[in-house]
């Protein structure tokens, strides 16, 4: 029978913790940091999916009160028309929600497209369905090369 300490449980769901967080912020650092650990690439997975949609999901209901909370501590105006902003607003009409999901973890981080979305007034529903199933996607995609690559289990070895 299998049977773990409390010290040895505790340690797990330490390392899961850190994968999650490690995804909020940059998207890849979530398989990254699940090889380090030695997890799964199922459990890092899941757990780069579940880290995405948080990071999502405090960004989409805090999104109004970032916004005016930026607004306040800018001291000039932010330019309307830079690179960045141009190229949001391309992908924005080429491809809507769909594309912006698509871009999030491998470009935009979950941060930032989050905010892309909300800038645009995307409907909470589309946000969390497209950007749910783009995380899934990226996540089996990202983890599974990453555990194939020799030099890079060598690395964390």
């Amino acid at each position: 029978m299998f049977c773990r300490t409390r010290k040895s449980s505790f340690i797990v769901i330490a390392k899961y913790i850190s994968v999650i967080l490690a995804s909020t912020i940059k998207f890849i650092g979530g398989p990254l940091a699940g090889l380090a650990f030695g997890l799964t690439w199922l459990e890092t997975a899941a757990c780069t999916v579940f880290g995405m949609m948080l990071s999502v999901l405090v960004v989409t209901f805090a999104g109004k009160g970032l916004q005016t909370l930026l607004q306040r501590i800018r001291k000039e105006k932010p330019k309307r028309f830079s690179k960045r902003t141009r190229l949001a607003v391309r992908v924005w009409k080429r491809f809507g929600i769909v594309g912006i999901a698509a871009l999030t973890p491998v470009i935009l981080t979950p941060i930032g497209g989050t905010i892309l979305a909300v800038a645009f007034r995307v409907h909470l529903r589309q946000i969390l369905f497209y950007m749910l199933l783009s995380g899934a996607f990226w996540a089996v995609l990202q983890t599974l090369v990453i555990y194939q690559l020799p030099h890079i289990k060598a690395f964390f070895a």
